[in-house]
């Protein structure tokens, strides 16, 4: 997965970690497979571990309540879990930049990643564009890659029921 000038993708993958967590390291490695990583190493019991951790400290910038809090706790992130920006073509994929080590274990390439491409989604495109669902019977996280940035809701799904619940409201008040 390449790190793109907005942060989109580690912001989705750890959404999708955090919404519903991986039990096993086996589930980890096929999950962030799936999203495109390559894994240069075997993926151990610790991994998920420390991918645990990331996201328990990802979940706290998206719940910060206003941007100060929230680029606060981002840069602890960062400062916990980054190295020199390098160039590397380690896939043989092209020329990118990554800002840790080579050859990290996943739960450390999973918190540099994620924590690198929080800070270039919160600065690329607005300190706002991390949040939870506004249904409130649903807690999923989101990361709004929207052209607007106005997005409020998790799914198509949760739009619709609190149209629908908003419509009835207005049935019933009048």
């Amino acid at each position: 997965m390449h790190l793109n000038p907005y942060g989109e993708d580690a912001v989705n993958l750890a959404a999708d970690l955090c919404n519903r967590r991986p039990t096993t390291a086996e589930e980890l490695a096929d999950r962030c497979r799936g999203a495109g990583l390559i894994l240069e190493r075997p993926v151990a019991q610790a991994d998920l571990a420390h991918a645990l951790a990331a996201l328990d400290a990802w979940e706290k910038v998206v719940d910060a309540t206003d941007e100060r809090e929230r680029a606060e706790r981002a840069n602890r992130m960062l400062a916990a879990s980054t190295a020199h920006p390098r160039l590397t073509d380690h896939a043989g994929d092209g020329w990118h930049l990554h800002y840790r080590d080579d050859r990290l274990p996943l739960g450390a390439l999973l918190f540099s990643l994620i924590s690198v491409g929080t800070a270039l989604h919160l600065a690329g495109r607005g300190m706002h564009r991390l949040r939870r669902c506004e249904v409130t019977e649903c807690a999923t996280i989101f990361a709004d890659t929207s052209r607007t940035g106005r997005r409020r809701y998790c799914s198509h799904r949760c739009a619709n029921r609190d149209a629908v619940r908003r419509h009835r409201a207005r049935t019933a008040a009048r």
